[in-house]
């Protein structure tokens, strides 16, 4: 199957250069992609953008991180540190809408492409601007990636069993993705001010900020009551009971999240355990915080005396809220993920096999996104984009080859 469309998308006409390294800005770039822009990636014409080289590598060289995260760009190979690259790079912007990118603050500028000189070639120019700790602040000149990001914006501390030793929460790339989708609604809200007002902004974005802004309670419950949250393990008993992971009697794991006295009513149904829901007894959710330890040591027990399909089927038939933790190889044979088409599947010319890459979403009704390639091979598009929107002609381009502009 694909994931391709003929329809009008609903940023036809929008044109994005992509100067931005790994996964955070690209990512945004991508999603907007994915509805219709036109998306150029520019990268060093030696190495290209390091995000090639992260994840499993292929055949061709390219990784499968990069084939599913810079689907649909077009790839240009312009070494912006040469005046000619620097010059190239002014030119285009004269007709594109939104710069990515997300070098240490001051590296544009000193390159002579930083934000006051593009926006003044394009005064309608978006630009979204990546770093780890922002573009102002005592630590703006710091290296910073989703781990770190993780650790400073308060997540990492939160993830692990109590008393243990913080452990990645989830990705080692959440912070990346999440930033590149605060980077995407930022691109989004400055494309609406333009259409309002005729002028262009640049967008901020902090990795660190990504991570804090995901936190839920954790500030104001520390401004107003000093409470600072600890690790929980796989159980979160600070507003809901059970609300946790358990283990079953095949060796796998379920989630289960009674939020409500309802839900734990529901579950209780699942259990053959009524009587659990009694007022008196767990029936009050107040009451099941207090005894979290032996609400979970019941339904800890009860789980781990069945199979997960057992658990799962007959908290499916009371409505009780569950799910299964599931491996990739879950996901393949989740019937959920193919009715809603969830895993699309590419034929790649170059590496001669068949790549299965996560759909588009969100889901549009009458305007959906769609993937119309995987990611490009280094410089594929750079003679028909500088052609196409610079009007160089064969020699000028020649000539740019050869001193390894492009």
């Amino acid at each position: 199957m694909s994931d391709r469309s003929e329809s009008p998308l609903p940023l036809d006409g929008i044109r994005i250069i992509d100067l931005a390294t790994v996964i955070a800005g690209p990512y945004a770039a991508s999603i907007l992609g994915e509805f219709g822009a036109d998306v150029i990636k520019i990268e060093k014409p030696d190495e290209g953008c390091s995000l090639r080289r992260f994840g499993t590598p292929t055949v061709v060289g390219d990784t499968l991180t990069w084939m599913s995260d810079a689907r649909n760009k077009r790839s240009v190979a312009l070494d912006l540190r040469t005046p000619e690259g620097s010059g190239i790079l002014k030119r285009l912007v004269e007709s594109c809408d939104v710069v990515v990118e997300n070098f240490r603050p001051g590296t544009l500028e000193k390159w002579g492409v930083g934000w006051d000189m593009l926006s003044e070639i394009n005064p309608r120019l978006i630009m979204l601007r990546v770093t780890g700790y922002g573009q102002t602040g005592p630590y703006k000149d710091r290296p910073g990636f989703a781990r770190v990001a993780h650790a400073v914006g308060g997540l990492a501390y939160l993830a692990g069993m109590p008393k243990g030793v913080p452990v990645t929460p989830g990705s080692t790339t959440l912070g990346d993705y999440m930033t590149g989708l605060y980077g995407c609604v930022g691109i989004l809200m400055a494309l609406r001010h333009r259409d309002l007002s005729g002028e262009g902004q640049y967008i901020d974005a902090a990795l660190y900020e990504s991570v804090f802004r995901c936190t839920a309670e954790l500030a104001p419950a520390y401004g107003m009551y000093g409470v600072v949250r600890e690790r929980h393990g796989p159980h979160d008993n600070n507003f809901a009971c059970p609300n946790g992971h358990f283990p079953t009697n095949d060796g796998k794991w379920v989630a289960i999240s009674c939020v409500t006295d309802e839900l734990f009513v529901r579950l209780t149904k699942a259990m053959g355990r009524p009587d659990l829901a009694a007022a008196h007894v767990y029936g009050n959710k107040e009451l099941r915080l207090a005894h979290h330890h032996d609400v979970n040591e019941i339904v800890r027990d009860w789980c781990g005396s069945l199979t997960r399909s057992d658990i799962l089927e007959r908290c499916y038939a009371a409505r009780a809220p569950a799910g299964p933790l599931n491996t990739i190889a879950d996901i393949f044979g989740d019937r959920q993920f193919h009715a809603r088409r969830m895993l699309v599947a590419f034929d790649d010319p170059d590496l001669r096999e068949t790549v299965i890459v996560p759909a588009t979403i969100p889901k549009l009704s009458e305007t959906p996104g769609a993937i119309r390639h995987l990611g490009p091979r280094l410089g594929s598009h750079t003679e028909e984009v500088l052609k196409e929107l610079l009007g160089l002609d064969d020699a000028e381009i020649s000539s740019l080859r050869e001193k390894k502009v492009i």
